[in-house]
């Protein structure tokens, strides 16, 4: 088999095909096309790197599947691959692109990993597949690239597993080794330009990014799961009463008359669903409800589902093919009348990831087969994306926008109006989730759940009220983790002593997130009609600074702020770096030079936000 020719898509992207690709890829089940008028509108993208790597790639087919071998200077970095929780960087590591909601190791798993990367060296490449794909980005050389080295007995002051295995940089070209098993071609598409010019064509060629509805920006809140109609609207009323600016109110899965699998009825806890709703509208609340996709056998759609779905169950329930136009038509429908047109505003779409370490029923083998075709390995990594759509249609045919939660997601999902969340709690990673979210067109919410004590609660709301969605999930406590953080006396209803002062200052920071919604709405549009990430990663604004490469806990918030969030356990003083320029401080109004590292000192009711001075806020 052979390369295609290399031809132009549109303007800064190029693709090659390979072999004989897959029916079922991403860009196969695509249904927003790429923005092809607002790739025009960005500067001209003349052929470079990315047109030199499709001519340079080789590539190999064989009983393992698909090889593409590409070259990589030892000086590039390299980001992307999804929601990764390690780190920013990939140079020298191996990325594979598998669904797996508890990542363990800096290997690329995750719950939204993204055949896709950006190199610092002017492209990106995009692999057009579902397969669970291995990139091992420079941690290979060809046979014989080292033949002239000749150094020995050196010694070593530094005995440690990560200095004996690190990527020893050295001046000969190293490789970059894709492997997509099980199939006998693929598409690859490559983008031209500097990182951010890169990350704005993959998103535009997505469909462009979401620009959700501007109550979908304001704080969210996740009610206790053991929670009843009369205690939901109890909470809604404390809320107001207490002057918390919450929005959108979620109700997890006590909802269902059978949630692991799902009815999508409502239980006997909520047995006057309509009045709840509308009673919510009147305070002003959006109502968002909690589902999984797998089909319980008294759901009212069951036996018309049965055809459509997956020969394996999960949680005693069907798998629907969302990748056939059957079960897409069924799920909508049932959806549409019963949530959609009765004034629900959204729903958080849960456990369509994969895990290898649940030992429960979590979800379909890698054999299953589905109606359209696809096989267990390819569903789990389209299910999460493939879900999103299917929503997002059914809304849209309403002539009604939403703005949701998902478990899980992957390529071109940019245009989807979806936030992801995960069950993991560590708050330094859900920081650097947040900073590689805009690498691959993904939206990420690090929510408030588990808190220690109110310190650390203020820490996770401060970073939340930065991200794309502003969320507290108390789905495990019966109060407001401003009056009661420990889980046992939250369930005994005893607040703690300092439950004003935390009340207050959660009050605060809420407040600052609304002051924030046109700011954050205008980063929205920009990233809808440009592809620009409403957060982004330092480098992507400060290329030509070494200095923010590896940055992994700074980000920007739209294009005047720089976050630097702290966890609990920093305590009260931090190191930040700022680039090049003149910034004043958010809360303590100073100003700052940038071009060095400084260390500040943030009380814990404050987040160390640097806003440009030449900005208007």
């Amino acid at each position: 088999m052979k390369k295609q020719e290399l031809h132009q898509i549109a303007n800064g992207i190029y693709e090659v095909v390979i072999g004989i690709p897959e029916v079922h890829t991403p860009t196969a089940h695509r249904s927003v096309q790429m923005r092809k008028e607002a790739l025009m509108a960005l500067p001209d993208a003349r052929p470079g790197r990315a047109v030199e790597i499709l001519r340079a790639l080789s590539f190999r087919i064989s009983q393992r599947g698909v090889l593409l071998r590409l070259p990589m200077d030892p000086s590039e970095n390299i980001y992307g691959f999804g929601l990764q929780f390690f780190g920013i960087n990939s140079a020298g590591k191996r990325r594979l692109i598998k669904v797996n909601s508890d990542p363990v190791a800096d290997t690329g798993e995750s719950h939204a990993p993204v055949p896709f990367y950006i190199s610092s060296s002017g492209y990106a490449l995009f692999v057009d597949t579902y397969r669970t794909a291995t990139f091992q980005m420079g941690t290979v050389a060809k046979k014989g690239a080292s033949r002239s080295m000749r150094i020995e007995n050196e010694a070593h002051t530094e005995f440690s597993e990560s200095a004996l295995y690190a990527l020893k940089k050295s001046a000969q070209e190293r490789e970059i080794l894709i492997e997509i098993p099980r199939c006998n071609g693929v598409r690859c598409i490559a983008i031209e330009g500097s990182i951010l010019e890169c990350v704005q064509r993959y998103n535009l060629f997505s469909g462009g990014g979401v620009c959700p509805p501007e109550w979908g920006l304001y704080p969210w809140y996740r009610l206790y799961g053991g929670c009843d109609q009369k205690e939901a609207l109890r909470m809604a009323k404390e809320f107001r009463a207490d002057g918390m600016p919450i929005k959108v109110i979620g109700i997890e899965p006590g909802w269902h008359s059978h949630s692991y699998s799902c009815t999508y009825r409502w239980s006997d806890l909520f047995p006057a669903p309509q009045e709840m709703i509308d009673q919510m509208q009147e305070m002003g609340y959006a109502l968002n409800l909690w589902e999984h996709a797998f089909v319980y056998p008294a759901a009212e759609f069951y036996e018309e589902l049965l055809p459509y779905a997956g020969d394996y169950e999960v949680w005693n329930g069907l798998v629907p093919d969302f990748a056939g136009k059957e079960a897409r038509e069924i799920f909508k429908a049932y959806h549409q009348k019963h949530f959609i047109d009765r004034g629900i505003s959204g729903l958080k779409l849960d456990e369509c990831d994969n895990s290898d370490y649940n030992p429960s029923d979590w979800s379909f083998p890698e054999c299953s087969q589905f109606p359209s075709g696809m096989d267990g390995e390819q569903m789990h990594q389209a299910l999460g994306i493939l879900y999103q759509d299917t929503i997002r249609q059914a809304y849209a045919e309403r002539g009604k926008e939403t703005y949701s939660e998902v478990r899980s997601s992957g390529a071109l999902a940019s245009p989807q109006p979806f936030v992801l969340y995960s069950d993991l709690y560590d708050h330094r990673k859900f920081i650097t989730a947040l900073v590689n979210s805009g690498f691959s067109g993904l939206l990420w919410c690090p929510e408030v759940r588990d808190c220690v004590n109110g310190d650390d609660l203020l820490r996770r709301l401060e970073t939340v009220i930065f991200s794309h969605q502003a969320l507290i999930n108390a789905w495990r406590i019966p109060m407001p983790p401003w009056k009661q953080t420990d889980i046992d006396l939250s369930l005994a209803k005893i607040q703690m002593e300092d439950a004003p002062y935390y009340t207050a200052a959660c009050r605060k920071l809420l407040e600052v997130r609304i002051s924030l919604i046109p700011y954050l709405k205008k980063a929205f549009e920009e990233y809808q009609n440009s592809g620009k990430p409403p957060i982004r990663a330092l480098v992507m604004d400060y290329p030509e600074d070494p200095n923010v490469a590896d940055i992994g806990d700074e980000y920007l918030f739209g294009d005047e702020m720089i976050v630097c969030p702290l966890t609990y356990e920093e305590g009260t003083r931090k190191e930040v770096y700022l680039p090049k320029g003149r910034f004043y401080g958010f809360f303590d109004k100073r100003f700052y030079e940038g071009g060095r590292s400084l260390t500040v000192d943030v009380p814990y009711d404050e987040i160390p936000v640097f806003v440009k001075e030449s900005s208007g806020i």
